[in-house]
């Protein structure tokens, strides 16, 4: 019976430490990821937004005049 005891006390302490290393190791990994995501995300809207503005920016600006008016008079 002691066996018995035995085998399961050093399989729960396999898990527990198989448990913390793992826990370890995403608390390192997370935020890596998060970075990795956000660049994928930023540089998908940035490529989209580099494409879009040019066309927005002709659209609203105004044409320039072909001529001038007359000099404005000096009111003094």
């Amino acid at each position: 019976m002691q066996r018995i005891y035995n085998f399961m006390s050093l399989a729960a302490f396999i898990m527990s430490g198989t448990l913390t290393g793992a826990t370890i190791v995403a608390f390192a990994r997370v935020p890596i990821i998060v970075q990795d995501y956000l660049d994928e995300a930023t540089s998908g809207v940035i490529d989209e937004v580099t494409e879009v503005i040019p066309g927005q920016i002709e659209q609203a600006m105004p044409e320039l005049p072909k001529a001038t008016g007359p000099a404005v008079r000096s009111p003094f």
